[in-house]
């Protein structure tokens, strides 16, 4: 196993959704739903106009694609897209009412569990192989988050909640591997805004008019939607669910940072142990691919080769 062009991709989605909190967290006087709402509603017209104005090629391309394949498999790319466009509706709602109305440390917990979810799910679902050491990686983030969780039952809840649907996500989309990712994700943000729509008129409150809360949502809807995700679709063609799943833990200790660095959060010396484990968790299961071995060349190899 070798650092290629996924690994990465998957590591600069993660980093970036790290820092997620330091634009969402200023919009925390605004309605979790207003926040989606709109979070999903620019991130439609935003994707539309880059497909429509600079990717006619790989729609048209994609398009044709999809009339080529059986019946089955557009059935199963139909159901993969728009499920996953669910799930990820899902996500962000909860994690943006956790963000600004439990707190940042019960945000980041979700995306400790996630990795942990997302390995079993894909185990099961998947077949994907692990190794002794990769499940003794998973055993000790178990533990990790346990500690975490002690005296924090909310913080778990709503946690558990984040951390399934995005786990769903992941394993949905490793499965939809048919058309362009960034397609994909356009199709999926726009059937999302198609579910959104009828409840606006009702569950929005008035049109904001901040200045902050257009410049938060567009930092939001660039950097902490767009890019990470199709970064995040991309690694899932290159690379398994369970590495990807593992890489999520960059995302909530840089959370965690942030949380006892700037935002002033209390911290208890087993939190602190807990992330601790955790990094060594990830250096556990990303053993292969940290520490890659030499190959052994036996002489009669090098014979054979002359």
């Amino acid at each position: 196993m070798r650092l290629n062009k996924y690994y990465l991709a998957a590591f600069s989605a993660f980093f970036i959704w790290g820092f997620f909190s330091l634009a969402l967290k200023p919009l925390h006087n605004y309605p979790s739903l207003d926040i989606l709402f709109y979070r999903v509603f620019f991130s439609v017209v935003t994707m539309l106009l880059i497909n429509l104005c600079f990717r006619k090629k790989v729609l048209k391309k994609d398009w044709n694609q999809f009339k080529s394949m059986t019946a089955k498999q557009k059935r199963s790319v139909v159901v993969l897209t728009l499920g996953g466009g669910v799930f990820l509706s899902s996500n962000w709602f909860v994690f943006i009412y956790v963000m600004n109305h439990i707190s940042v440390k019960a945000a980041s917990l979700a995306y400790l569990i996630c990795p942990i979810l997302t390995t079993i799910l894909a185990f099961f679902i998947l077949k994907e192989k692990l190794s002794k050491w990769q499940w003794f990686a998973v055993l000790l983030s178990v533990f990790s988050c346990v500690l975490l969780s002690l005296n924090h039952f909310e913080d778990i809840f709503y946690s558990l909640i984040t951390a399934a649907t995005y786990a769903l996500y992941i394993i949905s989309q490793r499965k939809n591997s048919e058309m362009d990712k960034f397609l994909v994700l356009t199709i999926q943000l726009v059937f999302t805004a198609l579910i959104l729509i009828p409840f606006y008129p009702t569950y929005s409150g008035t049109l904001p008019t901040e200045t902050l809360f257009y410049g938060c949502l567009s930092v939001i809807v660039v950097c902490f939607t767009i890019i990470p995700l199709f970064l995040n679709l991309y690694a899932l063609k290159g690379i398994n669910s369970s590495a990807v799943g593992i890489m999520i833990y960059i995302n909530p200790i840089i959370g965690f940072l942030i949380a006892i660095f700037y935002y002033k959060e209390q911290v208890s010396v087993l939190q602190l142990f807990s992330y601790f484990l955790i990094l060594v968790s990830i250096v556990v299961f990303n053993e292969k691919l940290l520490f890659p071995r030499k190959m052994k060349v036996v002489p009669s190899e090098i014979e054979g080769l002359k």
